[in-house]
């Protein structure tokens, strides 16, 4: 029969087994993530540039069939100009949200002085 500090030794001995056991199905399950992560960001970006290809021909079409009503000079300067006014507006609101998204100064402070309260208990 084991006494209590053999027992104590054994129940220790079995929480370092469970947690080196967790331990290994957490890297496991983490590597499993990280690669269905991985091919999941390649195939995004795969379709991301066909896309891309895809709204270079919609313009295309568009500058193609302005031909029909003025020269293809004109048309192409048309769609480029739409293409550079779109582009502003967009750059406009990515600033006005990048604005908005700054921290505030409240919120700094707080954040400061909770790290002292951690800090000194």
């Amino acid at each position: 029969m084991l006494g209590i500090v053999g027992h104590v030794q054994e129940m220790k001995a079995r929480a370092l087994a469970l947690v080196r056991l967790q331990l290994e199905l957490a890297t496991i399950e983490f590597k499993r993530k990280a690669k269905a992560i991985g091919i999941a960001v390649v195939l995004g970006i795969v379709a991301l540039v066909v896309v891309l290809y895809a709204i270079g021909f919609v313009f295309a079409a568009a500058a193609a069939g302005l031909t029909e009503v003025v020269p293809l000079w004109a048309s192409l300067l048309i769609v480029a100009f739409l293409l550079l006014l779109t582009a502003a507006v967009l750059l406009l609101a990515a600033a006005r949200f990048a604005r908005r998204a700054g921290a505030r100064p409240e919120t700094v402070e707080e954040a400061q002085t909770t790290a002292r309260e951690l800090r000194d208990a």
